[in-house]
């Protein structure tokens, strides 16, 4: 039995495939592989910086382009040299290094609720993320970039422009922006401009209505409210309620213009209403801006700061700045006031030189010509006064602007049209102070005194009917018929009686007292005669001409 019994021996050979090593090397082998192919594969890291952050999650929040996952958030901490965050992000696969350039755009999305709507709602259920914009074709490939505080327009979808205005009232990031009442685009950032004196607003405009902004488009704040009183007809617009809450931007055109290209670095004011955009004033924005001084001795209590500088109608430039101070000399305040004109606006377009400071030379040559400031008033209900330039003025001599001044001051004229308002307020005080109830009085005394002779006018009527029908009865009587022809011959006998007494005159001496007596006598009876005969000749003609004359 034993001998059948196999011997076993010991190898002191190494075989792999049949060593227990195989599997853990099989594994090593695997995992190898698995690391070169994610090492391999790996997209690139890179760092956006933001200025704060806005609902990132490292290791959970993602990067999306177009709407597909193509990173991961891997850290988040805070920047110390640029007072910000630095979010590192890890792209997911190769593919996406030739987008990493200068073309990349990166901002991001969390849900907002605001009056003009909302947005991000797909961020409530996956959190907030960064998205990406960019295209292949870049001049260099790149690892760290600046975060956008607003979502990127792309160009080839429309076009921004730039606004600038005093204030910015009721302009905010977000709002529409509308031609005709149809939105065609938004406002995307607002900021204080270099000279930290206006407010640049950026908006964009879709590709559809880029073609309707011109050099001539004017831009203004939408009116809630809009009264309109031409052609005698009030017409009061309201806004409807969805204006009201979001407000919004319009702007004018003259229709599509394809071939009118605007400059890049062209600038729209935005005006605080329809009417203002509408108003008459000179070029869209002042290009060579100078400050001036004013000293005036009358009232300028109705003057405001912004109030318009006007030439020939036209508005030139604003009041900067109102100072008041007492004059001894004159024991009146003395006003001090400082402009701003656009002396662009007296640039001659027929002179060959067409340098930035011919309108400036010209301005000065004006005033020596004449040219003088006045204050005043911009319609005589309200009182409020402007600064008006003309030369419409008494001629006080000549003067030039006197630079001894931190601003330049620009000669005042003598006359003003502040005094013609006073002059009104004066009428008015006079007016106000009449004794009007005292004439009211008196008038109705004279009234109720006029209304007694009135009351007999009946009477009056009667008595003048019973004279007249007593006159007809007189003139319709025979003797007064005959009365004429008993007249005559009267007339007829005195002449006989007077060639009697011619006969016995002619027996007297010419210098006899009873000869020129009787001469006397004899005249003052012929231009009685004469004067019988024209009465004789009327009553034949009309006999009532006695009682109503010979009209």
């Amino acid at each position: 039995m034993s001998e059948n019994v196999p011997e076993i021996r010991e190898s002191s050979k190494f075989n792999l495939f049949t060593s227990i090593w195989i599997v853990p090397f099989i594994a090593l082998i695997i995992a190898g592989w698995l690391a070169y192919q994610h090492f391999a594969e790996r997209g690139p890291e890179i760092k956006i910086l933001f200025p704060q952050n806005e609902g990132l999650i490292a290791g959970q929040s993602v990067v999306k382009f177009r709407n597909v996952p193509v990173g991961k958030v891997t850290n988040i901490y805070v920047d110390k040299e640029t007072e910000g965050v630095t979010v590192v992000v890890r792209m997911n696969t190769k593919k996406a290094k030739p987008y990493m350039t200068e073309h990349a755009k990166f901002w991001i999305v969390k849900p907002e609720v605001g009056i003009t709507g909302v947005s991000g709602l797909d961020t409530l259920l996956s959190g907030t993320y960064i998205n990406v914009y960019s295209k292949a074709g870049g001049k260099k490939e790149m690892d760290t970039f600046l975060g956008l505080s607003q979502p990127f327009r792309d160009t080839m979808e429309g076009e921004y422009f730039r606004l600038i205005s005093d204030s910015a009232e009721n302009v905010s990031i977000g709002m529409p922006v509308y031609y005709k009442n149809i939105k065609v685009g938004q406002v995307e950032y607002v900021y204080l401009s270099l000279n930290d004196r206006n407010i640049e607003i950026i908006i964009f405009i879709d590709k559809a209505y880029v073609d309707y902004v011109h050099k001539s488009s004017k831009f203004w704040s939408k009116n809630m409210v809009n009264v309109d009183f031409s052609k005698g007809n009030l017409d009061v617009h309201i806004a409807p309620l969805h204006f009201m809450l979001q407000g919004g931007i319009m702007f004018s055109s003259t229709g599509r213009k394809k071939n009118d290209d605007l400059l890049d670095n062209h600038v729209f004011p935005l005006y605080e209403s329809k009417t203002k955009a509408e108003s008459t004033t000179i070029g869209a924005i002042s290009r060579n801006l100078e400050k001036f001084t004013l000293l005036t001795e009358s009232s300028i209590a109705n003057l405001r700061v912004k109030a318009p500088v006007r030439f020939d109608g036209f508005d030139i430039g604003r009041v900067e700045a109102i100072s008041l101070s007492y004059s001894k000399r004159s024991h009146k305040m003395l006003g001090k006031v400082i402009v701003q004109i656009d002396t662009s606006v007296f640039k001659d377009s027929h002179e060959d030189n067409t340098t930035a400071d011919n309108g400036l030379v010209n301005f000065y040559e004006a005033v020596e010509a004449g040219l003088r400031a006045k204050i005043t008033a911009l319609d005589p209900i309200t009182g409020m006064l402007f600064v008006d330039l003309t030369f419409k003025h008494k001629e006080d001599g000549n003067q030039s602007i006197n630079k001894n001044y931190k601003y330049a001051q620009i000669p005042m004229a003598k006359e003003s049209s502040t005094d013609i308002m006073s002059s009104v307020g004066q009428i008015l005080d006079t007016i106000n102070n009449l004794p009007l109830d005292t004439l009211v009085d008196n008038l109705n005394n004279v009234i109720l005194e006029s209304e007694k002779p009135i009351q007999n006018a009946d009477a009056l009527l009667v008595d003048l009917k019973t004279t007249v029908n007593n006159i007809n009865k007189l003139t319709s009587k025979k003797s007064f018929e005959v009365m004429p022809d008993e007249l005559n011959k009267a007339l007829k006998q005195m002449t006989k009686t007077l060639k009697e007494t011619s006969k016995v005159v002619k027996g007297y001496d010419s210098n006899s007292l009873v000869k020129n007596q009787l001469a006397q006598t004899l005249e003052i009876l012929t231009k009685t005669s004469q004067e019988m005969s024209i009465f004789l000749r009327m009553l034949n003609r009309k006999p009532n001409s006695l009682i109503f004359g010979d009209n």
